[in-house]
């Protein structure tokens, strides 16, 4: 089993930056994939931005150039940095790992996992 804590979440203004933190532990052997997902009040989890094992990259439309996922395998944590941040970046981000069977990009546009973070709220005003 693995277990995955986010930190970095805030409150900024809008074209200011943040970067999130996941730390994985235990089974971590296992994972294939990681991602960052988003919730928004009133509306659905979203895929950010996810990463496989070979370090192959998607990245939701919405975020692409101003995101950035990244992975520390030797310390087992997952990064988003997060540049030009707009109102409609505010959400509680979480942090997910799943076996991807069909790929980064479908679990992508899926937002489902077998494991999530607590979640971080990013907070960004005009």
């Amino acid at each position: 089993q693995v277990r995955l804590v986010e930190s970095g979440g805030g409150s900024v203004q809008a074209g200011g930056s943040l970067n999130l933190s996941c730390v994985a532990s235990g089974n971590t052997n296992s994972i294939t994939c990681m991602g960052w997902f988003r919730q928004a009040p009133g509306k659905e989890r979203e895929g950010v931005a996810t990463i496989d094992s070979n370090g192959g990259i998607s990245v939701a439309e919405s975020v692409e150039g101003r995101f950035t996922i990244s992975e520390d395998n030797t310390k087992n944590i997952l990064y988003l940095q997060m540049n030009s941040l707009k109102p409609e970046d505010t959400a509680v981000y979480y942090c997910a790992e799943d076996r991807c069977l069909l790929g980064r990009a479908r679990w992508l546009r899926s937002a489902e996992s077998d494991t999530w973070g607590q979640g971080t709220q990013v907070t960004v005003s005009r």
